[in-house]
């Protein structure tokens, strides 16, 4: 009889400095509508810590996509990773596009993120997680 047991499928992890986002936030127009959905751009739109509260996404973000093992390039792209949640809630990511594409191919059933921010920096570590299924008793 065959087994199954949860398995990791990758792992990521990403660091991003606050000073960058509100760098690019000031300089250009196009980031945040590249980079994030609408409602992550209006989850962040009035926060006191909208750069940093935006790092941690883009980190998280990033980390996805390690986790996928693809990174940002063709076919895949930071706008088809959300993370939703924040102010006291689990995150957690939904994917679309080419990202969940890759999430299905590898069998990635549930995913582990979180979010940190300290001295100018905010973090991210994702873990993908599936099944693994062992081969039939003989």
């Amino acid at each position: 009889m065959p087994h199954a047991w949860d398995v990791i499928i990758g792992l990521g992890f990403d660091l991003v400095s606050v000073a960058r986002i509100a760098e690019l936030l000031a300089t250009d127009d196009t980031f945040v509508t590249r980079t994030f959905t609408a409602s992550e751009r209006d989850a962040c739109a009035d926060r006191g810590d909208r750069a940093q509260a935006l790092a941690a996404r883009l980190a998280a973000k990033e980390a996805c996509l390690k986790a996928l093992g693809t990174g940002w390039g063709p076919g895949v792209s930071f706008a088809q990773v959300e993370v939703v949640g924040g102010d006291g809630v689990q995150p957690r990511l939904r994917l679309s596009g080419g990202a969940a594409a890759q999430a299905r191919a590898l069998a990635v059933e549930r995913w582990h993120v979180t979010l940190t921010h300290d001295g100018g920096f905010a973090a991210a570590a994702v873990i993908a997680e599936g099944r693994e299924v062992s081969p039939p008793d003989d």
